[in-house]
C-alpha cells in the first residue's frame, strides 16, 4: 500500500515546486483544497506526488503530477487500490493526461468527461475591468453597488480581522441552512473555518468589503500555479445591491494589484449546479480546464 499521509503546512512548499513546474491543473490540485477538504493524503513517489481524496463515502486518486516515472506511480495507485479492496477511480485527468494514460496503459481504461467538474479559468483583466458590451450587464451591477453603498471600503484579511470573518462566515452559513434546510454545507463551511484558522500558514490572501465597519463580503485566494490564483471562498449577504458582482471585480483588482504577474483566476467548477453554472458562463471564461474521470474496465465489467 502507499504510505499517503495528511498534508501538513510545512510541506507546501515542496509540494508546490512539483504543482508549479507542471502543465495547467485543476482547482483539486491546489495545496490549500488538500488542506480545507475532507480526508485527502499525499505520497512523494518516483519524482511524482500521488494524491488519495475520500468525500462522502467514495475514495478517488487524482491523477500524478510531477516529472518523475507516471508509469511507475500509476501502476503503484492500481496496486494500492487492490489491496484497499476499492476501484481504482482516477479523477482531475486533463486532456494531455488523457493522452498520456492512454500510451501508458493502453485499453486498461474507460475515460469519461466530468463536465460538472470543468474548472472556469478568467483573464484577471476582464474580471477586474468588466470592459465591453459583453460585460455590461456585469457593469450594471456594480455601478449599482457603487451607488448603494456609496462609503464601502476594501481591506485585506490579516489576523486582526480573521475573528470577524470567521463570525461572518458562521453568520453566513447559518442564514443558508435556515433559508434552505435541506442543503448540503457542512464540508464547505469546516473548510471555511479551517482557512481562517490557517490563513497565514496557508499563504492565502483575501479582502473584506465593508461599509460603516459591517463586513458585506469576503473574499479568499491562494496560488494555484506562477500565473493564476485559485479563488477558494466568495461569500456575501446579498441585497440585491450587486455585492457578489463587487466582490468579484474589487478582488480581482486587489490580486492584480499585489500581484502583477498573475494573468488568470481560477474561479473552480460549477459542481453541477444550473444557477452556478450560468452564473460562472455570465462571467466569460477565457477558457476552462477540462477534466476527465478513468475507471479501470476490469472493474466495470467485473460490476
Amino acid at each position: 500500500m502507499i504510505d499517503f499521509e495528511r498534508m501538513t503546512p510545512d510541506r507546501r512548499e515542496e509540494y508546490n515546486r512539483i504543482l508549479f513546474s507542471s502543465p495547467e491543473r485543476g482547482c483539486e490540485y491546489s495545496f490549500v483544497n488538500l488542506y480545507l477538504w475532507g480526508k485527502q493524503k499525499a505520497a512523494f513517489l518516483h519524482d511524482c506526488t500521488a494524491i488519495f481524496s475520500h468525500f462522502h463515502g467514495k475514495s478517488v486518486y487524482p491523477y500524478p503530477i510531477g516529472h518523475g516515472d507516471k508509469k511507475a506511480v500509476l501502476n503503484a495507485i492500481l496496486q494500492d487500490a487492490r489491496e484497499r479492496g476499492i476501484p481504482c477511480r482516477i479523477t482531475g485527468i486533463t486532456p494531455r493526461d488523457k493522452e498520456e494514460l492512454e500510451t501508458l496503459f493502453p485499453g486498461v481504461f474507460l475515460l469519461c468527461p466530468n463536465r460538472d467538474s470543468f474548472d472556469y479559468v478568467y483573464d484577471i483583466h476582464d474580471l477586474a475591468d468588466l470592459r465591453g458590451r459583453k460585460y455590461q450587464s456585469r457593469r450594471n451591477h456594480f455601478n449599482r453597488f457603487c451607488t448603494s453603498h456609496p462609503d464601502h471600503q476594501v481591506f485585506p484579511i490579516t489576523g486582526d480581522c480573521l475573528p470577524r470573518v470567521k463570525q461572518f462566515a458562521e453568520s453566513w452559513y447559518a442564514r443558508r441552512r435556515e433559508s434552505n434546510p435541506q442543503g448540503d454545507y457542512l464540508l464547505e463551511s469546516l473548510a471555511l473555518s479551517r482557512a481562517c484558522n490557517h490563513f497565514d500558514e496557508l499563504d492565502m490572501d483575501g479582502i473584506i468589503l465593508t461599509e460603516g465597519g459591517k463586513i458585506l463580503a469576503i473574499a479568499m485566494a491562494s496560488r494555484l500555479s506562477e500565473d493564476t490564483m485559485d479563488i477558494h471562498f466568495e461569500k456575501a449577504f446579498d441585497d440585491g445591491s450587486g455585492v457578489y458582482a463587487a466582490i468579484n471585480c474589487l478582488f480581482a483588482r486587489y490580486l492584480r494589484l499585489k500581484y502583477p504577474e498573475v494573468k488568470f483566476l481560477n474561479r473552480e467548477d460549477d459542481m453541477g449546479l444550473e444557477g452556478l453554472r450560468v452564473a460562472k458562463l455570465s462571467y466569460r471564461p477565457h477558457h476552462m480546464v477540462e477534466k476527465y474521470w478513468a475507471y479501470v474496465q476490469e472493474d466495470i465489467h467485473a460490476d
